[in-house]
């Protein structure tokens, strides 16, 4: 296991299949303009899509192999990121979220 850490919007979510099992890497919401709570897991309300689609969209994305997976649950886009945990800052990179200096 790591301590990495990832920030990314709400609607990016990172996944982790172990041995053929999926695992949400769970977050926290430090920053929330909506006035009320909100479920963050609830995908189906949120993105209109269910655990099992999402599921077999990252299978299809990497073929099922062990590692982790980065899921646009908004734009329903789904990547295979390697078996580091910083692989999935790398994809995030790729696709213009975060910095390589936070503090810039």
């Amino acid at each position: 296991m790591s301590d990495t850490t990832v920030f990314t919007p709400d609607y990016y979510r990172v996944f982790e299949c172990r041995e053929g099992k999926w695992y949400i890497k769970v977050g926290k919401l430090f920053y929330s303009k909506l006035p009320f709570a909100v479920d963050f897991n609830d995908f189906e309300l949120l993105y209109g899509i269910t655990k099992q689609q999402i599921i077999i969209e990252l299978f299809r994305a990497g073929d099922g192999k062990s590692g982790y997976y980065l899921a646009n649950l908004r734009g329903k886009q789904f990547y295979y990121c390697g078996i580091q945990p910083e692989n999935v800052k790398f994809r995030l990179r790729k696709l213009g979220i975060g910095r390589d200096d936070p503090t810039e």
